[in-house]
């Protein structure tokens, strides 16, 4: 096989390590290398860039010139680490043991023969057990004869001959899709072998790779920068979610001229920014100078730093309550969603002198569920400056609420900068083929498969959107194929920069579709009633009127805001919503009011008024100390 290194070690095996802060685990993972019949291996250990007790657990073995140790100065990826460590391989078949997993005793003789035995072989797999989980009713584990379902073949599976072809690196990608990483590349030289033998244990834990990276599976892009301290724009897809680039957001962030304000203000930003956090560059804009200190273990849509964009500081998570007194912020920002509330609920805690504004988005629901309410109505109650992301959630939690003297602001928490809704509008698809064309921008929250395929009998075409939630609904997505046949579209994830270019096509968009039960009772209201959902501000820049169950009887924020506006396409029935599609005067008059409406759903359109805001909290707090 061309590809092949030649040299005088043909036979044996070199085994690649990666490691990161994994001293709990490595030493049973080296032992596991000693109990191997296949005797001719050497072990090559990568250490990237961790500081925990590895050295000293690896040191036991340093008599032993089969086992070398190397270590990264910084953390620089699996991919890099797994490049260098085949670059030191001595041997030309290479197998791979993350620390945290292990080999049975005959692992490496079965894959070994395995690939040898087949001349058109480029690459060996074993079975593996995975997945072992103890409980207080059972203990039981998995196992896979091939690639682990859903996630591939895993590392501690493998064994193949030694190439010239390198694994992708954290500067390319980050993914834990190893297929992409590498396996494809082989699969082009080659076939890929079963051993048909369980000998491997995929270790499962919290903090495997693939669980940092997942976000079905509480990872994603902010979890992973924290977690192996990453400080710069990467481009990043998880198996299941949307492609995101921070390189090139930043590049056209970067752009953004700032001014000098006469009075700037030191804004500490505390927790998280979830959607559309580059609406922080327009108070940059406006010559404040923002920090950061952010929330550990942050869910795929609660964006921490370090940011890819504008020029927050950020305040060290170690050394928060020292560099907090350092700084002296005028105010401190504590934002956004539930799982901030304990560490922002802390923050402002250790700093009563300073003025605190909370601004609270979803949902108060989870808090309750999650016995942390105490801490949010504490938040509500101590801070010098409230913001409820519309009138209805203020009633709403007015209810729980004693100090009325608190100032309070109206402002939603996710919308997205306004840059974002100056892009060119597109030709409407309804104008080629006369046929009515619906988006809809991420989970199809509250439609049904069926109601997909009653829209298709009226010629109602839906269109969705997002990488994450086409596999996150990947049987809805079939079921809706099934059923509306032409007229259900699947597309990639759009960006915001994009937002207006691509979907302005649509004749209309879906927000959230669900049947309120309040009858304007305030104590009945559900999360739903309280809501903004985040596509509205998508939808705005595209100018497209928003779809919505009517429920004129009941107090519903949406629809609220959009009846203001005259953004709203109301519907009880689908016989009664394609009908009003299909009215052009009427859709052509709302379309028309979405356009001169959409500026109030950016950030920019409010920055001036929430720094007044934050400038009153701060005046009322030196009133009254």
């Amino acid at each position: 096989m061309d590809l092949t290194f030649r040299t005088i070690n043909e036979i044996g095996v070199s085994i690649i390590m990666p490691t990161f802060n994994r001293s709990s685990f490595i030493g049973r993972a080296i032992k596991s290398v000693y109990e191997q019949t296949l005797s001719e291996w050497e072990l090559i250990i990568i250490n990237d860039g961790g500081n925990d007790r590895t050295e000293d657990v690896v040191q036991r073995f340093e008599n032993d010139n089969r086992v070398r140790y190397y270590e990264n100065l910084s953390n620089q990826g699996l991919g890099y680490s797994l490049n260098k460590g085949i670059s030191l391989a001595k041997y030309n078949y290479i197998a791979y043991l993350p620390a945290d997993d292990v080999y049975y005793s005959s692992h490496l003789a079965t894959l070994f023969e395995t690939l040898t035995g087949n001349q058109q072989a480029i690459l060996s797999y074993s079975g593996v057990k995975y997945d072992y989980l103890d409980s207080s009713g059972r203990s039981s584990g998995k196992v896979a004869l091939g690639g682990v379902p859903g996630r591939g073949l895993q590392l501690v599976q493998v064994m193949h001959r030694k190439t010239k072809k390198n694994w992708l690196e954290r500067k390319e990608l980050v993914t834990d899709d190893l297929d992409r990483m590498y396996w494809d590349t082989l699969r082009e030289h080659g076939v890929f072998c079963p051993s048909k033998r369980i000998s491997a244990e995929w270790v499962t834990h919290p903090n495997q790779r693939h669980r940092i990276i997942n976000e079905q599976l509480d990872g994603g892009i902010y979890k992973y920068k924290q977690h192996y301290g990453v400080k710069y724009p990467v481009r990043f897809q998880s198996r299941s979610g949307n492609y995101i680039d921070e390189i090139k957001k930043k590049q056209e962030l970067s752009k953004v001229d700032s001014t000098v304000s006469s009075e700037p203000l030191k804004i500490l930003l505390v927790g998280e920014l979830a959607y559309n956090a580059e609406r922080i560059c327009a108070l940059e804009e406006r010559g404040h100078t923002l920090y950061g200190l952010w929330m550990r273990d942050p869910y795929f849509y609660n964006t921490t730093g370090p940011l890819h964009f504008g020029s927050v500081i950020d305040v060290p998570f170690g050394q928060w309550k020292e560099k907090i007194q350092e700084i002296q912020p005028d105010i401190i920002y504590g934002l956004l969603n539930h799982p901030a509330v304990p560490f922002v609920h802390e923050v402002m805690s250790a700093n009563r002198q300073i003025p605190f504004v909370w601004h609270f988005k979803e949902s108060p629901f989870y808090c309750r569920q999650l016995g942390i309410w105490d801490l949010l109505v504490d938040l509500f109650e101590k801070a010098q400056g409230r913001i409820f992301i519309n009138h209805e959630s203020k009633l709403w939690f007015d209810q729980f609420l004693n100090n009325d003297e608190t100032e309070s602001m109206i402002l939603d928490g996710d919308l997205p900068l306004g840059q974002y809704f100056k892009a060119t509008e597109a030709p409407l698809l309804s104008d080629q083929d006369h046929e009515v064309h619906t988006v809809i921008p991420g989970r199809p929250f509250g439609l049904k498969p069926e109601d997909v395929g009653e829209l298709a009998r009226h010629k109602v075409h839906v269109h969705l959107y997002g990488d994450f939630i086409n596999n996150s609904y990947r049987g809805w997505v079939t079921k809706s194929q099934m059923l509306a046949k032409d007229y259900f579209h699947v597309h990639p994830h759009c960006d915001a920069e994009n937002w207006t270019s691509e979907y302005s096509k649509y004749d209309a968009g879906w927000l959230h579709v669900f049947d309120s039960a309040n009858f304007g009772e305030v104590m009945r209201m559900d999360w739903p009633d309280l809501n903004l959902p985040a596509r509205m501000s998508t939808l705005a820049a595209a100018g497209l009127p928003m779809i919505q169950k009517s429920n004129a009887m009941h107090m519903v924020a949406s629809q609220t805001l959009t009846k203001r506006l005259n953004m709203g396409i109301y519907f009880e029935t689908f016989y009664e919503l394609a009908a009003k599609l299909k009215d052009k005067r009427t859709m052509i008059k709302i379309t028309q009011d979405v356009k001169n409406n959409k500026r109030e759903f950016s950030f920019d359109f409010h920055a001036d008024r929430l720094i007044d805001f934050f400038r009153l909290v701060i005046k009322k707090n030196i009133k009254t100390n």
